[in-house]
C-alpha cells in the first residue's frame, strides 16, 4: 500500500513539475506588463509539434534549440498583436480576448497542419523504469523533474546577473519608473512574453515523450497551470513550484483511490479555497495600490 502511495506520489511530481514550469511563464508576463498569455497551453502545444517535425532529423538534443528559438518568435508575435496594443489602451478585456483568440487561431493551424490525432513523441531516455526504492521511475520522468528545475534557475540567474536581466527586474517593480530611468519597457514586455513561451514550448519537449503530442494537448496543460499561478502566487517562484506539485499528486491521488473522473476536482477546490482566504496566493504578496 505504501509503495502504491508512493509510486503516485513520484509520478505527480513530475506532472506537477510541467504545472510549474508553464505556471512560471505566466509569472514573466505578469511581473512586467499585469497581463497574462491564456493561449500559454497553445505555445506548449506548438513547441511540442514543432519539436515532432524537427527531432526525426536532427534527434531530440540538437531538436532542443529550435524549439526554444520558436518559443521566443512565438511569444513575440504573441505580444505584438495581442497585448502591446491593449496595454497602450489599458483596456483589460483587450488582452484577455486577444489572447485567448491567437490561442484559438493557433490550435485551428496546428490542427490543419499535424491534424487532430495524437501523436508519438520518439524518447531521448530509455522507457524502461527504473527502480528506486520499491517505486519504478521512467527516466524520462526524472529528467522532466531536473530540466524544469533548471529553466526555472536558469531564468532567475539571468534576471539576476544580466544588465537585460535587470532591466526585467526593475520594469517588474515598476514599470513607470523603470521607463523614466530610460529602460525600454515595451521591449522589456516583448522579451518576457517571448521568454514565458519559451519555457512552455520548452515544457511541451519534455511532457511529449512521457504522453504524447497534439493540437489538443495544450488547452487542460494551460488552464490548470493557471490553477497552479494562483494557487502558488503570481509573485513567488516558489510558490509555482509548490502549487504545480500539490496539484499533481493530488490529481494522482484522486484518479487512483476515488476515480478518474473525479481528478480534477481537488485542484479546483483549492483554487476556490485560495481565492476565497487567500487572493494572492499561497505564497504571493498582497500589493497596496496607491490612488
Amino acid at each position: 500500500m505504501l509503495q502504491i502511495l508512493a509510486q503516485l506520489i513520484v509520478s505527480g511530481i513530475s506532472v506537477g513539475m510541467i504545472y510549474a514550469v508553464i505556471a512560471f511563464g505566466y509569472q514573466l508576463t505578469f511581473a512586467t506588463s499585469k497581463t497574462l498569455n491564456f493561449g500559454q497551453g497553445e505555445a506548449l502545444m506548438l513547441g511540442s509539434l514543432v519539436g515532432w517535425t524537427v527531432v526525426a532529423y536532427t534527434g531530440y538534443w540538437l531538436m532542443l534549440p529550435v524549439v526554444l528559438a520558436f518559443g521566443l518568435v512565438q511569444g513575440a508575435v504573441v505580444e505584438r498583436l495581442g497585448v502591446r496594443q491593449a496595454i497602450k489602451t489599458k483596456s483589460e478585456s483587450g488582452w484577455i480576448m486577444a489572447t485567448i483568440a491567437l490561442g484559438i487561431i493557433f490550435r485551428n493551424l496546428a490542427e490543419n497542419i499535424w491534424g487532430r490525432d495524437a501523436l508519438k513523441f520518439p524518447s531521448p531516455l530509455p522507457e524502461t523504469p527504473i527502480a528506486l526504492g520499491g517505486v519504478r521511475v521512467l527516466p524520462m520522468e526524472i529528467a522532466i523533474v531536473v530540466g524544469a528545475i533548471a529553466m526555472m534557475a536558469a531564468v532567475e540567474l539571468f534576471n539576476r546577473r544580466s544588465i537585460y536581466g535587470k532591466a526585467v527586474v526593475a520594469t517588474a517593480n515598476d514599470r513607470d519608473a523603470a521607463g523614466l530611468m530610460g529602460i525600454n519597457t515595451g521591449r522589456v514586455i516583448t522579451f518576457s512574453y517571448a521568454l514565458s513561451s519559451l519555457a512552455a514550448a520548452f515544457a511541451g519537449v519534455l511532457i511529449a515523450p512521457v504522453t504524447s503530442t497534439g493540437a489538443a494537448m495544450g488547452g487542460a496543460l494551460g488552464l490548470k497551470a493557471f490553477a497552479v499561478a494562483i494557487i502558488g502566487g503570481l509573485s513567488s517562484g516558489v510558490g509555482v513550484v509548490v502549487g504545480g506539485v500539490i496539484l499533481g499528486i493530488t490529481e494522482n491521488l484522486t484518479g487512483y483511490y476515488i476515480s478518474t473522473g473525479y481528478k480534477d476536482v481537488p485542484g479546483l477546490v483549492l483554487l476556490l479555497l485560495v481565492l476565497s482566504f487567500r487572493p494572492a496566493g499561497l505564497f504571493g504578496r498582497a500589493t497596496i495600490k496607491k490612488v
